[in-house]
């Protein structure tokens, strides 16, 4: 329910964190993790599983729907998760939201443009991040070694984004 007053817009994270720990919200432990997963940058239940995996290995930290945009300026796309420095994305994509025929295809039209632009493009299901988290972070793990081989950095860059700081305290 807090993703989603995040995802519609309706309140950034850290206003959202600001009225919780007004009301006192931020001393239960669900909550609390929730708003801590959306100040870092998780929108979504499948997220946070990935971020929680990501955080359990041995890769680095990507930033979590982080805007891409091209080096003139026009915006590309916003992945689930991005690593800058190697032009790697993660896109977790769910039959709830991207299986009607014409949201598909701005799926597919998404994964062109970062493709197009140098991004390299793990795609995964939320039932793949929580029933084999492993196949997700082999497939991460080899985009990542693999970017490093390549020549030129890819085209995408992350403007403006910066990962958002959690104020101490429970509240």
């Amino acid at each position: 329910m807090l993703a989603h007053v995040v995802q519609a817009g309706w309140c950034h994270p850290h206003d959202l964190h600001a009225e919780l720990r007004a009301a006192r919200l931020l001393r239960r432990p669900a909550v609390r993790a929730a708003a801590e997963e959306l100040l870092a940058g998780v929108r979504s239940v499948a997220e946070a599983r990935a971020r929680d995996a990501l955080t359990a290995s041995d890769l680095p930290a990507p930033l979590w729907n982080a805007r891409l945009h091209t080096p003139d300026g026009a915006f590309l796309a916003t992945p689930d998760a991005y690593w800058p420095e190697a032009g790697v994305a993660l896109e977790i994509d769910s039959a709830e939201y991207h299986y009607t025929r014409d949201a598909w295809q701005a799926t597919l039209r998404r994964r062109l443009r970062l493709e197009a632009h140098g991004v390299l493009v793990v795609s995964a299901t939320p039932s793949m991040i929580r029933d084999t988290p492993h196949d997700v972070l082999a497939a991460l793990r080899a985009l990542l070694a693999l970017a490093t081989a390549r020549p030129a950095p890819p085209t995408a860059r992350a403007r403006g984004h910066r990962q958002l700081t959690l104020f101490p305290g429970p509240g």
